[in-house]
């Protein structure tokens, strides 16, 4: 099993699929990492060789992923709720940020709400 960037790649799949399991890296960049290291598209992860292993990794080193790139978007997402602006204010609020509409759906974001009974007054 290879493991790039603390990821345990499963060794099942195709090795551009395989490398979208590291955060950070899609479709795109995996078929770009592959043609960079001379690895063909549709080999297996479990058939990869250690030198090619250890050139993807120095291929991955090169661009933020993982743990880097989740605290980057962390400290923007921050940064636009200190700064006050709308996206901030929708974020900080947890309504959905790119101008979803919000009086049906948005349960995602929302949450489920629980309905309350009305009391019923006491007749006299």
């Amino acid at each position: 099993m290879a493991r790039i960037s603390g990821v345990d790649l499963p060794k099942n799949k195709r090795g551009v699929i395989g490398l979208t399991y590291i955060f950070g890296i899609g479709r795109t960049t995996s078929i770009k990492i592959l043609e960079n290291c001379g690895i063909d598209q549709s080999v297996k992860i479990e058939d990869w060789s250690d030198d090619n292993i250890k050139a993807i990794r120095e291929q991955i080193a090169e661009i933020s992923v993982e743990g880097a790139l989740r605290g980057e978007v962390q400290m923007n997402i921050k940064r636009l709720m200190d700064i006050g602006c709308y996206r901030g204010l929708r974020h900080r609020k947890g309504l959905p940020v790119r101008g979803q509409r919000t009086q049906t759906n948005a349960r995602t974001r929302k949450g489920k709400k629980k309905t309350v009974a009305n009391k019923k007054k006491a007749t006299k």
